[in-house]
């Protein structure tokens, strides 16, 4: 009996020294962390002072490393210096396109659930273009009608900026900053205080009454100071010698797009001359993203972010390397001068974070809505595989071909994201539906650049490889997709003879960076394959808070721990 009240004792004091080993090593500090971290009270949750979530318009994940011995030691090389890198992160839907990734990042959710298929796509209801972000019950503030007529109604999830606010009862702040509308509004959520983008036509960051009656006195302030018409006051010239861009093609290429009055694709760009009455040419230089980061400064400032009792969040999308790529290719001088340049405006905003709220007081993390392919003349040039796929000409030629077959005219109503969407009414009057799919589906794949085509009905019985498939499947939504959709052969992309695109399943356009850095984040770098639906939950677990209604994806626990 002794021997055994010996044994239950020694067992129950293991246990208790197992359970507070066990406290301490959940609790501690870890490198990276600040000092306070995990040495709470119970009623004090350890968070950080503020969020700043970065999506990059277009970069490739390569672009981290391509031009990694030019850039300076504040901007990429601190964030892979200090931050823990998810070297292998893709995109688990198709088509990777703007708006489906800026969604996809703060939702963790995929356009099957959160309902941003693409940046357009056709209204089943109406048989009509919707775009992403289109809100006519809502006016204009600070802009022009067209351009101001948006909110976030069209996503049917929230976001993480979402559930922080839901956390703290709606006491924090969360604006979203953005050339673009969709990079402003779709990450910022539902229940943003603001979000602000920019009106080409004016030259001035606008909103919508979605968010407010009257844009804030210190935006007037911005806005009044003309940065824009300052920026393009000078030719775009290289920062550096442009022969010492080794990492880039020849300056002149003509498959490279021109600035329009220009014959030629060569450095210096002179843009002051094409500005007229819009701005809008300052978002095809590296410029739009230098002014989209003073514009966050100042919202940094005048909304005193990061400097009340909870946690704000700051969501910036930095568009001017999309404009650049598509015009110019990733291969070109220009990209590679967007990149050294947005890597010194990196550098300045970390050093901004650091003094206004404070170092290890922030957490960053960045990434890109989605990749690029090369432009098929480069292509051609290097003698890899490549080809120009037209959906309007395919869409003609399909309905050209199926009137002389069934003697039905338009079967084919819309073209959208690699989509077909037919009239599947008067189809199924005339009783040719199915016989009308049929004939697709074989003659579509004798199209030039089609690899396959499929009836988006009928996924569970189509066979495809992964992880095509499964990106196929996240990427349909069955309210607002096409109801045929094609991929392409590898090379091949939905453009013109100048410049390039994205939109496929393919790594060029799937593969994306993704670095958390600051408060909680310790160095390092994993190459498991993770997902942009991670970058929410993951977000999540280090506020601590719930992750949004709509999440698929995983916690990258690498990262918090």
């Amino acid at each position: 009996m002794i021997y055994m009240s010996r044994i239950k004792f020694l067992t129950v004091a293991l246990l208790l020294t197992a359970t507070v080993t066990f406290g301490q090593k959940a609790t501690s500090p870890t490198h990276g962390f600040p000092p306070n971290y995990g040495k709470k009270t119970a009623k004090e949750v350890a968070r950080p002072k503020l969020v700043v979530g970065m999506v990059v318009d277009q970069m490739r994940w390569d672009f981290l490393y391509r031009y990694y011995d030019r850039y300076t030691n504040d901007g990429f090389k601190r964030l892979l210096n200090e931050g823990f890198s998810c070297e292998n992160t893709l995109i688990p839907y198709t088509p990777t396109i703007t708006a489906c990734g800026h969604t996809c990042a703060y939702t963790g959710s995929v356009p099957a659930i959160h309902g941003i298929i693409g940046n357009n796509w056709n209204d089943r209801t109406s048989n009509k273009s919707m775009y992403c972000t289109e809100d006519t019950t809502v006016n204009a503030i600070g802009g022009s009608n067209a351009a101001g007529r948006m909110s976030p109604k069209n996503m049917l999830t929230n976001t993480i900026t979402d559930e922080l606010r839901l956390a703290q009862n709606f006491r924090n702040k969360t604006i979203g900053v953005a050339i673009k509308d969709r990079g402003a509004i779709l990450p910022a959520g539902h229940s943003a205080n603001a979000a602000y983008w920019f009106d080409g036509a004016t030259g001035n960051f606008m909103t919508s009454s979605y968010y407010m009656n009257a844009l804030p006195a210190w935006v007037d302030a911005f806005n009044n100071e003309k940065l824009p018409a300052k920026y393009l006051s000078q030719p775009w010239n290289t920062l550096y010698p442009v022969n010492t861009y080794i990492q880039s093609s020849g300056d002149e290429k003509p498959y490279e797009g021109r600035f329009k009055g220009q014959d030629n694709t060569s450095f210096p760009h002179a843009l002051a001359g094409q500005m007229g009455n819009s701005f809008g040419i300052l978002s095809s230089t590296p410029f739009g993203n230098t002014f989209t980061l003073e514009f966050a400064k100042k919202a940094l400032d005048n909304e005193k972010l990061g400097h009340g009792n909870t946690t704000d969040f700051l969501a910036v999308s930095l568009s001017s390397t999309d404009y650049v790529g598509h015009q110019h290719g990733p291969n070109s001088v220009e990209t590679e001068d967007t990149y050294l340049r947005l890597d010194k405006d990196l550098g300045e905003f970390f050093k901004y974070l650091d003094k206004k709220v404070g170092k290890g007081q922030w957490l960053f993390f960045i990434t890109a809505d989605h990749g690029v392919a090369h432009v098929p003349g480069f292509l051609a040039e290097n003698k890899l595989p490549n080809g120009l796929w037209d959906d309007a000409t395919m869409l003609k030629a399909l309905n050209t071909a199926i009137e002389i077959e069934f003697g039905f005219k338009k079967a084919v109503t819309a073209s959208y994201n690699y989509q077909f969407t037919l009239d599947n009414e008067g189809l199924t009057k005339a009783g040719k539906l199915e016989a009308v799919k049929a004939w697709i589906l074989e003659n579509a794949i004798k199209y030039p650049g089609v690899s396959n085509a499929f009836d988006l009905h009928k996924l569970g019985t189509t066979a495809l490889p992964e992880p095509l498939k499964t990106m196929v499947v996240n990427g349909y939504n069955v309210q607002r997709s096409g109801d045929i959709m094609v991929t392409l052969l590898p090379g091949w992309l939905d453009g013109g003879k100048t410049g390039t695109t994205h939109g496929l399943w393919n790594p060029y356009d799937a593969h994306i960076p993704l670095v958390f850095m600051g408060w909680g984040i310790r160095n390092g770098k994993t190459n498991r394959t993770t997902a942009m639906t991670d970058i929410a939950p993951t977000v999540a677990a280090l506020l601590r808070i719930q992750m949004p209604n709509g999440t698929v994806g995983k916690v990258i626990e690498e990262v918090t721990h």
